[in-house]
């Protein structure tokens, strides 16, 4: 083996090595402690769409005025938060209040590797989907004479 092809291979391996790496992101979602039904779930839907992407979400309830006086609220509010993803994701750390803020973490099920390989296999069986139908709609117009090439052939 000459020094050129192992070189190119090294680096088709590292290539390929750089493409399946995933790094795990810490997502955001903030609210109020005052939060209405249809801001809720559209929180929700955002935290169920990270954590599926495989990426931490990170929960953080914001307080303001008279309502750092009522902790046990926002500690409702992430319990009721943490159950809504239960099928998604895990509690990580539980509610901490962080100054103004109560925070708390929800860890994935599924690695972002993992999901990451479940994608490529569907793109992957997709592409053959489209391949298959291309070709045998290309085998049926490959059938098909038009009438220059009949009068051609008399």
């Amino acid at each position: 083996m000459d020094y050129g092809k192992f070189k190119y291979e090294a680096a088709q391996k590292a290539k390929e090595a750089r493409r399946n790496q995933a790094n795990t992101i810490l997502k955001e979602v903030r609210f109020r402690l005052k939060i209405e039904a249809h801001d809720y779930t559209t929180k929700l839907k955002r935290a169920e769409g990270f954590l599926q992407s495989g990426d931490k979400v990170k929960a953080m309830i914001l307080f303001r005025g008279r309502e750092q006086q009522r902790p046990e609220q926002g500690v409702r509010l992430l319990r009721k938060f943490a159950e809504d993803v239960a099928e998604f994701g895990t509690v990580e750390s539980n509610p901490t209040i962080d100054g103004r803020n109560m925070v708390m973490v929800i860890a994935p099920h599924k690695n972002k590797s993992e999901v990451k390989t479940e994608q490529n296999a569907a793109r992957a069986a997709n592409k053959e989907a489209a391949r298959a139908a291309r070709g045998d709609s290309a085998a049926e117009s490959d059938s098909v004479t038009t009438p220059a090439e009949t009068a051609t052939a008399e």
